[in-house]
């Protein structure tokens, strides 16, 4: 039996999303289908909301509203200690812990040198002068332990290295290779609360 046209676009839509095959697309699209009119219109408002009011957060390149982020406005945030990501998910991982309280640089990415991603694609150049004038005493390398995330973060610990900041990385809990997303609660709230100088 032949698919509307209507449900094999949506079919179509679902599988272009990371991780979604052509058989988990069909499940997501019947279920749509399934719930009341109300919860589909509901998702795809969230869609259309997060579209068209989500942007980068103009002091730290985190997801945000408006121009500034919840934790950049969170005065009871430690302003002292700044925790370097590569990603707004690995920032929501490090938080899911409970355990960080200071404020965080995402830099959208690594260097990649194999797909041809250099440090002038990333927030690096807004990282080293947010480092410069802001008063932070500690800067956190929180990039993912690849061989990418390391590198990045030599590239960003040599730029800060004559600043007058303590530079440290997270605690190697986290097994080389793995990404912050990924890793539990309890592994992340170690290797936050055993970072070593860098």
């Amino acid at each position: 039996m032949a698919l509307s046209k209507s449900v094999n676009h949506l079919i179509e839509e679902f599988a272009k999303l990371p991780g979604i095959g052509k058989k988990s697309a069909e499940r997501l699209a019947y279920h749509v289908l399934r719930v009341n009119k109300a919860e589909a219109l509901a998702l795809a408002d969230a869609i259309r909301n997060v579209r068209e009011n989500v942007r980068y957060c103009k002091t730290c390149y985190n997801l945000a509203d408006s121009d500034t982020c919840d934790i950049c406005r969170d005065p009871k945030r430690d302003r002292s200690l700044l925790c370097v990501v590569e990603q707004p998910r690995d920032l929501m991982a490090l938080e899911q812990t409970g355990v960080y309280n200071g404020l965080y640089h995402v830099l959208l990415g690594r260097i990649a040198p194999l797909e041809r991603i250099g440090a002038d694609q990333l927030t690096i150049d807004a990282l080293v002068r947010r480092v410069r004038e802001g008063e932070f005493k500690e800067v956190i390398m929180g990039t993912n332990p690849t061989l990418d995330g390391d590198g990045t973060a030599l590239y960003i610990s040599n730029l800060l290295s004559e600043l007058p900041v303590t530079l440290t990385r997270l605690a190697r809990g986290i097994t080389t290779g793995s990404v912050l997303e990924f890793a539990n609660k309890e592994i992340l709230a170690d290797a936050l609360g055993g970072r070593q100088k860098f």
